[in-house]
């Protein structure tokens, strides 16, 4: 298993990272502003009665840009962030530059952590293709088991700072 990325450029690798993350934050963004403007009965706006959705709400109407950087450099709590600026209507001008360096962020990140992540499995991979299918399966059991937890943390623990029925801040 010689690797699917190797040979790559390391700014290649950055630059496809960067349009994966800067397209997919611009989507979210534009279907959290297509929410606020009517489709109350989609997925998304269940997503958006969530407590978690509202401490991302809150952190956008505080903070406002900077949020929408640092979410990127986080799992899970980015998508929120961009669902809540577009629901906020955060001004483009301001959106758009945010967006950027979060997405550069998790292109640089992603491409070296990930890339000497996916280089060390090759490696166990050459030496013993067992081993590293197992350290794999643990891998992706962890990260599931994290996930689920974090859901059902969500769904049993609402946000004590938002009663029922308060509307998030900014509104």
């Amino acid at each position: 298993m010689s690797g699917l990325f190797s040979g790559w450029p390391y700014p290649v690798a950055v630059a496809a990272l960067f349009a994966i993350a800067f397209l997919r934050g611009g989507l979210t963004y534009l279907l959290g502003r297509a929410v606020e403007l009517g489709a109350a009965r989609t997925r998304v706006a269940r997503l958006m009665r969530t407590p978690a959705y509202r401490r991302a709400r809150r952190a956008v109407s505080r903070w406002g840009a900077p949020v929408v950087s640092i979410s990127f450099l986080t799992v899970g709590f980015q998508t929120l962030v961009n669902v809540a600026a577009g629901v906020a209507q955060m001004p483009r001008r301001r959106y758009v530059p945010a967006l950027a360096v979060g997405a550069l962020l998790w292109a640089f990140l992603y491409a070296t952590v990930g890339f000497v992540a996916f280089a060390a499995v090759s490696a166990l991979y050459d030496r013993s293709p067992a081993l590293a299918l197992g350290a794999s399966g643990v891998a992706v059991g962890v990260l599931g088991w994290f996930v689920l937890a974090q859901v059902r943390s969500a769904r049993r623990d609402p946000d004590p700072s938002v009663s029922a029925g308060e509307e998030p801040v900014g509104e």
